[in-house]
Parts: C-alpha cells; structure tokens; sequence
C-alpha cells in the first residue's frame, strides 16, 4: 500500500436412501376396520410415501446448498485480458474507481506527490488533478453522491472533493487504526486500515458502524489494501501479493480468491522494472467491466475472471495470499 522505503516488516459420507412398498404394510391381520377401508389405505399409504419423498429431497437439497457455499470459498480465478490502456507510470496507484463517461478517478500516494485525479480511461490522460499538501500521504478514494472521499495514509485526515472539479469542500476524521482503502454500495462506506478488518462506517457522521473479520478458512486476511464494492462483495487488494481477495460484505468471509502474477511478469519482461505491487480495482456497473492496475504501472488493464478449475499442486493460499501483518513506521 505504500512505498517499501518508508516502512518495515518484521520476520515474519453421504448414505444411499431407501424406499420400500408401503401399500401392504397396513393391512394387519385381526384388524378388520382395515380392511373394510380398502379404498381409504392405499391412499394414506401413498401420501405417507409423499411425505417422506419431499422430506428426501428437502434435506438433500439443504446437503447440496451447503456443499456448494463451502466449494465457493475454495475458487481460484485467473484472468483474461480483455484491453490495456496507458496509465501515468509515475502515478502511486491507492485508489481507483469508474466514473462515468469513460473516466477514471484515483488517488495517488507518496508524500509531495499525493493527488486525486479524474483520467480518460482510453488514453491515461489527466484530465483535472488536485495535488495534496505534502504532508499527506493519498490512499483509498470512494465515489457517492457526487461527492469523493479519500483517507490518507498515517493519519486520521480525511478528504471530501467536489467530483465535478475536483475541489477540496471539506475534511473528516478517519475512525480507522489508519487509512488504506475505501470503497461504497452507494448506502455505505466500506474500510479497510492495513488489518483483517473491513469496516462498516456511516458517510454521514463518519462513525463506525460495524467491524468484520476478513477470514479465509477460519484464518485472518490481513494487509488489505484498495477496495471495491461489486454485485454485493467487496474486492480488496491484498498487500505485497498478487492477489484479489473476494469478500463477502455480510460477513467478512473471503468467498474465493483472484490470482494476477501475469500482469505484473508481463510488465517487468517488458523492462519495466521500476513497478511496485498491483494496487488499484474499478467497477464499471453499467457495462460490468472490470479494470486494474498497479503502483507506478504504466498499464491499466479490462479483465474478464477465469476459474482455474484445477489449481496446480504449488497452490498455497496462505503463501501467495495471505502474508503475516506488518508493521509500519517511517525509517
């Protein structure tokens, strides 16, 4: 999430059903009620049979819902590149967001760099940039109601701009442990700090309104970084990996993961060698396109998810995805 210089890491059995004919099985001998009701029998018969038929299938359906939300949580997607454009290699990518019109908004970090900006998709030109005093560090940037928010980094300072012309009309305190992502469903606004925690806060007051723990089979995600909310989950950048995190927004639990070291291996066989890590997710609603980028990358990229339905045997999640959580202090 930020500049590798200004900050250090410590060393860190299902049974086969049966059914059996039921028709006979109330007809008992020295019970004559039975049978002067021949008529009556065969129909309690059948509807005793019915009845345990919909109970079958009822518990199998509920058998086959649950084996199917735990399979989610084991999905591993690659991508496929649907375009690139040009994106400004100088830009220390910590938010990035669809605006409309085939426009990007996003916030860029680094202390006497820091901007927001509004970018021709198509091109990477800047269209209109406001540059923060040099003290703040630009980190995640969200998008509602016309009004953009971005936190920033070690610090509790928080920006509101003017979407339309990006001027600065207004500041808020981040109730975060730090400010590392945001992202919004167009109700709320969603968190994250550099921790396994997504936050639930109210874009009113600025309050904290719920803390969920991001895990991944029972163990903590942390170094979550830039945000997005998409149909429902919300997308984060994991920090110092190649990895998208799936979340659910209800929850917390981490439904499947998004694997991207190409991007970055194409960039560097490239002679790109001076990026940082992939960093920047938007979410173009309308259309469903989905773009991502990377610190210092001068490509921004359209992808289309690819389910790996046979992950190689070297896949180890909690080895490419989820590295300990970090420390970080200016050096």
């Amino acid at each position: 999430m930020r500049n590798r210089g200004l900050k250090r890491a410590p060393k860190k059995s299902s049974s086969n059903s049966k059914t059996r004919d039921l028709g006979n099985s109330f007809m008992v001998p020295g019970a004559p009620w039975l049978h002067s009701n021949r008529a009556i029998v065969p129909l309690m018969a059948l509807g005793a049979l019915l009845l345990c038929l919909v109970f079958f299938v009822k518990v199998s359906f509920s058998k086959e819902s649950v084996l199917a939300s735990e399979s989610i949580v084991d999905q591993v997607y690659g991508v496929q590149v649907v375009n690139e454009f040009p994106h400004d290699p100088r830009a220390f990518t910590q938010g990035l967001l669809y605006g409309g019109k085939e426009t990007l908004y996003e916030s860029t970090g680094l202390n006497g760099r820091s901007s927001v900006r509004r970018v021709a998709l198509r091109t990477g030109k800047v269209l209109d940039i406001h540059e923060m005093p040099n003290k703040f560090f630009g980190e995640g940037l969200t998008l509602l109601n016309d009004r953009l928010f971005q936190v920033t980094w070690l610090s509790k300072t928080g920006f509101i701009y003017d979407s339309s012309n990006l001027t600065n009309i207004g500041t808020f305190s981040n109730q975060m442990q730090d400010g590392w992502g945001l992202a919004t469903d167009g109700k709320i606004l969603f968190g994250s700090d550099g921790t396994s925690t997504l936050y639930h806060i109210d874009p009113k007051s600025f309050k904290v309104l719920k803390k969920l723990t991001v895990v991944y089979h029972g163990h903590q995600v942390y170094n979550l970084n830039e945000l997005e909310y998409i149909n429902g989950e919300v997308w984060a950048n994991t920090w110092m990996t190649d990895c998208i995190a799936r979340i659910s927004a209800k929850d917390g639990r981490v439904l499947s993961w998004i694997y991207l070291p190409e991007l970055r291996q194409r960039l560097e066989a490239n002679g790109n060698t001076g990026i940082d890590v992939l960093n920047g997710i938007a979410w173009d609603q309308h259309t469903n396109r989905i773009f991502v980028t990377g610190k210092l990358w001068p490509k921004l990229y359209e992808i289309k998810l690819q389910r790996i339905k046979n992950p190689p045997k070297s896949w180890d999640t909690e080895r490419l995805c989820m590295p300990p959580p970090y420390n970080f202090e200016r050096s």
